[in-house]
């Protein structure tokens, strides 16, 4: 199985101290590469993880919120690089979530998310494809979509908003970035058993009703997530480029 194996492989992945960003970078650990993390909350859990599987673990803190702008987005790039040495896989999984009533929605509810789950993606991608080239090796980004890529949702307009604009993003860097042997995927995870979730499962009626449109019958879990990124990060994947990829347990599919 070596069209998986990922060994001497470095991967950024942002918004990995838990749930879903821990489960990509652990996956990818178990797959054989080094983990340069982003984030603003420590994430020693992750670093333990990772450590455990033999692999090497960074970690850079940063706000992507207060760093959204180009420069900075790029100089967490040349700084993660000067700490691993290269960078091969970029997984762009910070996002965060903001709930409000449309006809209330306020700016900064809009603009906060905007920074992170979309700003963010195009930035920090653009400054790894150029060291992608640099390197002459291609590479591999993976962005982190949504339910919400492909639905409505109610009292999210910015996550939605942003989610949505993950998959074009995400077919735009690909086409450009095609003839520079880089690939570029998106993954668009189902209703997962996370910190964000966390009121929804608790929620007796919503939680019944999600698992009854499940055909899976069940949450999904970081783990969940493991395969589907080592795929996308893997030679496995080398002809597949600007799609998006539902871990969703059937949900799209009902």
């Amino acid at each position: 199985m070596n069209m998986f194996d990922l060994s001497g492989k470095v991967a950024i992945v942002t918004g990995c101290d838990t749930g879903l960003g821990q489960g990509m970078a652990v996956g990818l650990a178990q797959a054989g590469a080094d983990i340069l993390g982003i984030g603003y909350v420590p994430a020693e859990e992750t670093r333990k993880k990772v450590e455990a599987l033999g692999r090497k673990f960074h970690y850079i803190t940063a706000n992507l919120i207060d760093d959204s702008n180009k420069k900075a987005l790029t100089a967490l790039v040349d700084q993660a690089v000067t700490e691993m040495g290269r960078v091969d896989i970029l997984v762009n999984n910070a996002g965060i979530i903001r709930r409000e009533d449309l006809l209330d929605f306020s700016d900064d509810n809009w603009d906060d998310v905007i920074a992170i789950n979309q700003k963010a993606v195009v930035f920090l991608s653009q400054a790894v494809a150029k060291h992608f080239i640099a390197q002459g090796n291609g590479g591999k980004i993976i962005n982190i979509a949504s339910m919400l890529s492909f639905q409505g949702g109610i009292r999210v307009i910015s996550y939605t908003a942003s989610k949505s604009a993950v998959m074009g993003i995400t077919r735009a860097l690909a086409t450009e970035l095609s003839p520079h042997n880089i690939t570029v995927n998106a993954i668009a995870p189902g209703y997962m058993a996370t910190n964000n979730t966390q009121a929804l499962r608790e929620d007796q009626e919503r939680n019944k009703a999600i698992l009854e449109r499940i055909p899976a019958g069940r949450w999904g879990l970081p783990s969940d997530m493991a395969g589907p990124v080592i795929f996308l990060a893997s030679p496995a994947s080398d002809y597949v480029t600007g799609y998006t990829l539902a871990v969703d347990g059937g949900w799209l599919a009902r």
